[in-house]
């Protein structure tokens, strides 16, 4: 009796295990299906492309907020964004893309499929690709949808994309083709990609393209932004992550420990360069533990926050006010929490912080 009992619970088991591994096997079947529908530019690569591309296969590596921050805060926005890096589309649009896109949101499609692409449109040091004045910009189409058109746009000279939100008014049409199917395209292991000539004489520094491509199985039109660097050494450039800066970087002394329900913040300069400095606050609990915490302080003349991970930040005149985001405000007794920031101008003096609990 009991080898027959456990025979039959050797066959349940294999039973059910059968069935887990053909559920697992359907849901890597329905998401590679899922991920070969759309497609992306990938060479200057899209914003979301190129953070997959460089990270998708270590996306929780801590280095990645100084290294790459935008794409870092674009990951802990929305990993899907980046895993779905072929589907930022809009139905419906009617070839009216500025009716259906707002200035402020070409990035992400308008906010499609909000909040998933939303924080592709984060002003800041995106990692541009090198780019010459005459280019290709290539489409990988997985779906091998064809084009009844797609346009090819790049920002005019003087935008200042570490400083501005991306509008139509700043962008100029540099190359386009019309109606191609795919079977004129290029056929790729997976899909088929295309390529579309543009021409940019005059642009120097950091800019970025804007593609328009509208699909040809139905009205869905694609919005993708991908950012170059012209010829000539970069006006505004990142933070370099080798050569120390030229100055001693600013900071504030280590918080004292604050009393229980309290929290205290410390402000430092991680580098500088012309025109620009990345900084990082951290934040400490006291003596007991915290749900949340809200640090302030004034910015100095001239200076200006572009871009920030890790924190919900906003910016009132010359104040800012910076709070936990859901995954970093419950601290223990003593932990401590980091966010950073890209600033335009000089450090300057260390501005002086406040900092208010939650309990």
């Amino acid at each position: 009796m009991s080898t027959l009992i456990r025979s039959r619970t050797a066959r349940l088991a294999w039973g059910g295990l059968a069935v887990a591994v053909t559920a697992v096997l359907l849901l890597v079947t329905a998401l590679a299906n899922s991920a070969s529908a759309h497609g992306s530019i990938v060479d200057p690569a899209s914003r979301n492309y190129g953070c997959w591309q460089r990270w998708g296969s270590d996306f929780q590596n801590p280095n990645m907020a100084v290294e790459d921050p935008m794409c870092w805060q674009a990951w802990q926005a929305d990993p899907n964004a980046m895993w779905n890096w072929n589907g930022l589309y809009r139905d419906g649009a009617g070839g009216n893309h500025q009716a259906a896109v707002p200035d402020g949101q070409l990035c992400s499609g308008g906010r499609t499929q909000s909040p998933r692409y939303n924080a592709l449109d984060a002003v800041g040091a995106w990692r541009p690709s090198p780019i010459l004045n005459n280019f290709r910009v290539r489409l990988l189409d997985h779906a091998s949808h064809g084009a009844d058109y797609i346009r090819v746009y790049v920002t005019k000279q003087g935008f200042n994309p570490l400083t501005q939100p991306l509008g139509w008014g700043n962008l100029e049409l540099v190359g386009q083709i019309g109606n191609t199917p795919a079977s004129q395209w290029t056929q790729e292991a997976t899909g088929v990609s295309i390529q579309v000539a543009g021409s940019a004489p005059g642009r120097t520094g950091r800019h970025i393209i804007y593609t328009i491509w509208q699909a040809s199985h139905m009205d869905q039109s694609y919005y993708l932004c991908s950012d170059v660097l012209f010829g000539g050494p970069d006006p505004t450039p990142s933070p370099p992550t080798t050569t120390p800066p030229t100055t001693p970087p600013a900071t504030t002394p280590p918080p004292t420990q604050p009393p229980a329900g309290a929290c205290a913040a410390s402000y430092r300069v991680v580098s500088q360069w012309t025109g620009g400095f990345q900084a990082e606050v951290q934040v400490t609990a006291g003596n007991g533990p915290i749900r949340g915490w809200t640090v302030g302080w004034t910015l100095p003349s001239g200076q200006q926050v572009a871009s920030s991970w890790n924190t919900n930040l906003t910016v009132s005149g010359s104040s800012v006010t910076a709070r936990n985001v859901a995954y970093n405000g419950s601290l223990g007794a003593g932990a401590s929490a980091t966010f950073g920031l890209l600033g335009s101008g000089t450090p300057g003096s260390v501005p002086t912080l406040t900092c208010t609990a939650t309990t």
